[in-house]
């Protein structure tokens, strides 16, 4: 692993770079560019940037009557408002009819770190990924965020793109062969299987190598979309390992565990382990210490693959 960035910055420099060939994008915000890193594309191309305010719905209805108009739109705000305030207006405006908008939220999970719990969403996966025909990306570091982005924008329809705040280790190189609905085997093993999305990929190598370590072979999973799900990659997973253990940086209810349970309980039951927040609000502070106190580490990782045992 080299340097450390965060998601959110993968896609403001994204944004300004696709948006010098694609004269269709259009970005929009709410009141938050500086923190969505939007602010890039504002002032790079300003006549297709616009700042809504702090306005989620109504962001998110602006955005889908752009998009419906013809344009690509990508709109954005913290994933608490994203997710949360806006759903209703997510859901009727830009899922029922299949609005080309590109909800990418930052400020997801945990490592809110001191915006406390009412910034602290868990639940967006979990909302987003109910939402029919809507594709859920959750990208691991900033390399896959690029690379998954521009997926995300030369697709028609909407989307949810889950970014962070904190800087996380980059472990992807640009060559990297990223496809969205096909999850990426980082590490084969055949003895458990970790599946891991956002963040906790890197936990998840972490863990793995520490379980070698005592003679554990661990298969590692990065599922950057959650749906559409790679119901394959889970299926032969559950049947070579017969253990899973999935990682995330969200709710255990509704997110990649249930997605993952879903598939495993209809297609190949196997053993299973759930890593992420287990039904509590978070607090303030700071996003490693988060992490540790609510059981989303490697160490927890490690503790999940033992109890399978």
């Amino acid at each position: 692993m080299a340097d450390k960035i965060a998601t959110r910055a993968a896609y403001g420099e994204f944004l300004v770079e696709e948006g010098k060939t694609n004269k269709n994008l259009v970005v929009m915000d709410a009141d938050l560019s500086g923190s969505t890193k939007t602010n890039g594309f504002a002032k790079a191309y300003p006549d297709r940037f616009f700042n809504m305010g702090i306005a989620e719905q109504n962001l998110m209805g602006v955005a889908a009557g752009m998009a419906l108009s013809g344009k690509t739109v990508c709109a954005s705000s913290f994933a608490m408002f994203a997710a949360g305030r806006a759903f209703e207006i997510v859901r009727n405006s830009i899922g029922y009819t299949g609005a080309n908008v590109k909800v990418c939220a930052t400020h997801a999970g945990i490592t809110v770190g001191e915006d406390g719990a009412s910034h602290q969403t868990f639940e967006d996966i979990a909302l987003m990924r109910t939402i029919p025909g809507m594709t859920v990306v959750n990208p691991s570091d900033a390399v896959s965020a690029r690379l998954l982005l521009k997926q995300v924008v030369d697709m028609e329809g909407p989307a949810y793109v889950r970014l962070g705040r904190a800087s996380v280790p980059v472990f992807y190189d640009e060559s990297a062969s990223l496809t969205l609905g096909r999850a990426n085997v980082m590490r084969d093993g055949k003895d458990v299987t970790v599946i891991a999305t956002g963040i906790m990929v890197a936990s998840a190598m972490e863990a793995a190598s520490q379980m070698a370590e005592e003679g554990i072979d661990v298969r590692v999973i990065d599922m950057h979309t959650i749906k559409p799900l790679d119901e394959e990659v889970i299926i032969k997973a559950a049947k070579e390992t017969g253990r899973i253990v999935t990682a995330e940086e969200h709710s255990v209810i509704g997110g990649l565990g249930s997605a993952v349970a879903e598939v495993v309980v209809r297609e190949c039951p196997a053993r299973m382990a759930m890593v992420g927040q287990h039904d509590v609000f978070g607090e303030s502070g700071k996003p490693d210490e988060l992490r540790e106190k609510y059981g989303m580490t490697a160490a927890d990782i490690v503790n999940a693959v033992r109890g399978l045992y």
